[in-house]
């Protein structure tokens, strides 16, 4: 291992040697590269970022795949090192809010084959004699909560990535700028000296947004104050000679946490005022008085916080011979929607980001990401965690802080699965905004867009439609299952399947490439033929290099030389950074963002066709306008690209027009469906109802990597000859057995045992009648990726991945939710909708 000077090139460099910064130069190693330079301005073993100081235990079991598989991964990882340390862990409630989480925190860990059991009280002090019984609630237990030494794990890894590459670690150096050419990195410029690279990867926590600025790149995170004190010393933990002998506690409810810390107690804080600083203005190593990520404790935020733990663990903590004896503001990463940012940033080509990662995701992420930046994917799907998924607004600093202002006190909040984010709102309005306002839309946010998720309006259908499906139009009797929701959305529903509705899809983002090489970059891009008639339209699934997904979308054949890519707002950031990343370096294809030039108003229903035809001179007969076909058309003096295609099983059309005559085409179509009683609709609609009973599949929940077309019933007849990203892994997948296969299921009883209906949400437990876990042959778990009313079909849908042995028709299985299970019936295996299963309405 070089420590002395640094090389005049590398292959990578790696600006961090905290627990990500490490781990990553060991994988990369690994995987065979062989001049790795990693810095940091700091001294080692501790440079002074958050691994350093930062709370070094692990809890395995959260509601995200994505964090727990990266949480398991770098469990296993610490255990290899032999600097991991099981003592167990307690989430106490002290609310009837709480066990109900705890409950729904049964259900992940059963989903992801976690050890974990409810507990009560009495058993809770059993583990950890300290605390005030008569506080507790309801517990939840996990035996395999761990402690680790984040700093000794760093240092074995660079040894192990000395022993196989050349390795440079360069303590105490600065990095003074970034160099790119056109649009890439070149060089990385420090006081010791210049490197020449063209992969450099930001993994130094807080100081990551100053860093990638450097070279022309946003990395949306900012420095966040976490408060922890210990209180010692304390005879009983003294007593056991050891770092740790009980259980760690996390008194959720307070938003607190508390651990043996040798003799002392530590306790940590999420429940403060947030305390945002910036990258600029934290101290560097000489100027700190501890380190430049521990900041002067400001008492007065943690005053009420500790009362909280005096009340909790009064019996030691209150006693005169015990003092604060450590007590800092250390600093921690938090991002504008809590999940980490890895890979390589939208802005600049070679340039990755590995930041806002916690020690317990340390390793796993540096592994996934070597996978990455060498095979082009990981084992793991990062689609959550992706920098690339944030537009441009979401990387300015007004919305990080402001977003992380209210984001602070969630990290041991109760996230619902619909929760709605209430800073940083109407950034980006459709032209239909007013319009819906009137209406009394309730406004759900995707990439920024304000989109209706219901109407206040539409209110009189759940009278109107009851005839059509009343049990659909009852409120949901748990506060839980119906947060965020609205027997509204079913009766939408209903009257768009028995008449007909206009959506707004403003949020779409669009993408034109162009030029004399776009067929053959098409081609390279999707998996479907793209060399196809002007006008016909493409659904197409997108691939990672693995073979797995990583979007699908619509592609519009425009001309000979130009097409239109259509795909959902909550991917679009996503979609135009991988797309425009691979666009050839010749200058044969253009690639223009048309996001902020077009609005999008969906039309569907059986009357669909008599009100389009009522305001345009075109023929939109099925012989002149086929189904998955686009045309040039006019609809009263708004021009309009109309796309004959349904994410909703119905006749109808896309129409795509200028931004600017937006709330004519609005007012034009309101109008000329007023006789044939059209209404508004929400997404709820769209994305839940309407998608679950045609069985479509969903980016993020039934499309991730690990999946492939051939297990999402999305595989094509005929592999076309051209190359494309990811063919290998599907022509593999092909031409193996089936492991997996999509399913739609039904829920039988939704009575739980005091007789209340409770409705699935997604995420929770398949088990078989027996209450075993359902897994596929490679050891992938069924779970509920999406859930949702089927007002038309008579059922509650819900939709998961089964073995193939099991996903057959009829087939009687359980699902989990809330600490109960329900019985489950696999209504359809496969492709074949349950609503109109030829697609004869949509096609007619």
């Amino acid at each position: 291992m070089n420590t002395n000077t640094l090389p005049g090139r590398a292959d990578v460099v790696v600006i961090g040697a905290g627990i990500v910064g490490n781990s990553l130069v060991h994988h990369l190693a690994d995987l065979g590269w062989s001049s790795i330079v990693l810095l940091d301005k700091g001294p080692l073993p501790d440079p002074g970022g958050s691994t350093g100081h930062a709370s070094n235990f692990i809890f395995p079991v959260d509601h995200s795949k994505e964090i727990v598989d990266l949480t398991a991964d770098s469990m296993r990882q610490y255990e290899k090192l032999g600097v991991l340390t099981t003592c167990g862990g307690i989430e106490i409630a002290r609310t009837e809010a709480r066990e109900e989480e705890l409950r729904r925190r049964m259900s992940s860990a059963v989903t992801w084959d976690i050890d974990a059991e409810l507990i009560g009280p009495d058993r809770a002090v059993e583990l950890v004699p300290f605390m005030n019984r008569d506080i507790i609630r309801l517990a939840f237990w996990t035996p395999s909560v761990a402690v680790v030494d984040p700093l000794q794990a760093g240092a074995l890894m660079r040894e192990q990535a000395a022993a196989t590459a050349d390795l440079t670690v360069s303590a105490n150096t600065e990095v003074l700028g970034i160099e790119t050419i056109a649009g890439h990195v070149t060089k990385v410029r420090t006081d010791r000296g210049d490197i020449e690279t063209e992969t450099v990867v930001v993994a130094c926590g807080v100081w990551s947004p100053r860093i990638a600025r450097m070279a022309g790149a946003t990395i949306p995170l900012t420095p966040a104050v976490h408060q922890m004190i210990d209180v010692g010393p304390i005879p009983e933990l003294a007593a056991t000679g050891v770092e740790i002998a009980y259980p760690i506690v996390r008194d959720m409810d307070t938003f607190m946490y508390e651990r043996q810390s040798g003799a002392d107690l530590e306790v940590g804080s999420y429940a403060h005022r947030p305390i945002l600083h910036d990258p600029e203005d934290i101290p560097s190593v000489a100027a700190a008085q501890l380190s430049p990520t521990q900041l002067p404790f400001t008492a007065e935020d943690f005053d009420p916080q500790m009362e909280d733990a005096l009340e909790l663990f009064g019996s030691i903590l209150d006693r005169e011979d015990a003092g604060v004896r450590h007590a800092i503001n250390g600093l921690l990463s938090l991002t504008p929607d809590g999940s980490p940012l890895l890979g390589e940033t939208p802005e600049v080509k070679g340039l990755w980001s590995a930041a806002a990662v916690w020690i317990k995701e340390g390793p796993g992420v540096g592994r996934m990401l070597a996978e990455c930046m060498t095979h082009g994917s990981a084992e793991i799907d990062l689609h959550g965690a992706d920098i690339a998924r944030f537009y441009p607004n979401q990387r300015t600093r007004a919305h990080i802080r402001e977003r992380t202002s209210e984001g602070f006190n969630k990290t041991y909040g109760i996230v619902h699965p619909r929760e709605q984010w209430l800073s940083s709102r109407q950034q980006r309005l459709s032209p239909f905004y007013e319009r819906e306002g009137v209406l009394g839309a309730e406004f759900f946010e995707v990439g920024g867009w304000e989109r209706p998720h219901w109407y206040e309006s539409n209110r009189p259908l759940l009278e109107e439609m009851a005839e059509f499906g009343h049990k659909f139009l009852q409120d949901r009797p748990h506060e839980w299952d119906r947060r965020w929701w609205s027997p509204i959305i079913n009766a939408e529903h209903l009257a768009m399947r028995q008449r007909v509705a206009m959506i707004d899809l403003s949020a779409f983002a669009h993408f034109e490439v162009a030029g004399p090489g776009v067929l053959d970059y098409i081609q390279r891009m999707i998996v479907a033929n793209a060399d196809r008639r002007v006008g016909r339209l493409i659904y197409t699934p997108v691939l990672a290099p693995n073979g797995g997904f990583r979007s699908d979308l619509t592609v519009v054949r425009m001309a000979d030389d130009r097409y239109r890519v259509i795909t959902g707002g909550s991917d679009g950031a996503r979609d135009a950074a991988w797309f425009s990343r691979n666009v050839p370096a010749d200058g044969s294809v253009t690639f223009t963002d048309l996001t902020s030039a077009t609005c999008t108003l969906g039309l569907w229903g059986p009357r669909a066709r008599d009100v389009l035809a009522s305001v345009t001179d075109d023929d939109v007969t099925d012989d002149g306008f086929g189904f998955a076909t686009a045309r040039h058309i006019t609809v009263g003096t708004v021009p309009v690209l109309a796309l004959r295609v349904s994410y909703v099983g119905e006749l109808g059309w896309e129409l795509h027009a200028p931004f600017d005559q937006g709330r004519v085409l609005w007012d034009i179509i309101a109008e000329a469906g007023a006789p044939h009683g059209i209404i508004p609709a929400g997404i709820g609609v769209y994305g839940t109802t309407g998608r679950m009973e045609k069985g479509y599949r969903l980016m993020g929940a039934e499309l991730t990597s690990e999946y492939t077309p051939v297990d999402a019933g999305l595989a094509l007849k005929k592999v076309k000859e051209h190359d494309f990203i990811g063919k290998d892994g599907y022509l593999q997948a092909r031409e193996h057995e089936p492991i997996a296969e999509m399913c739609i299921l039904t829920v039988d009883d939704h009575h739980d045992s005091s007789g209340m209906r409770r409705y699935p949400q997604g995420g929770e437990p398949i088990l078989s009648v027996r209450g075993e876990r359902v897994v596929d042959r490679i050891g992938r778990p069924s779970y509920v990726t999406s859930a949702g009313s089927g007002p038309s079909v008579g059922a509650y849908l819900l939709m998961a991945y089964l073995p193939v042995e099991q996903a057959e028709e009829g087939n009687r299985l359980l699902v989990q939710y809330m600490g109960e299970r329900y019985p489950v019936t696999v209504a359809r295996a496969g492709r074949t909708p349950l609503f109109d299963p030829d697609d004869s309405r949509m096609k007619g």
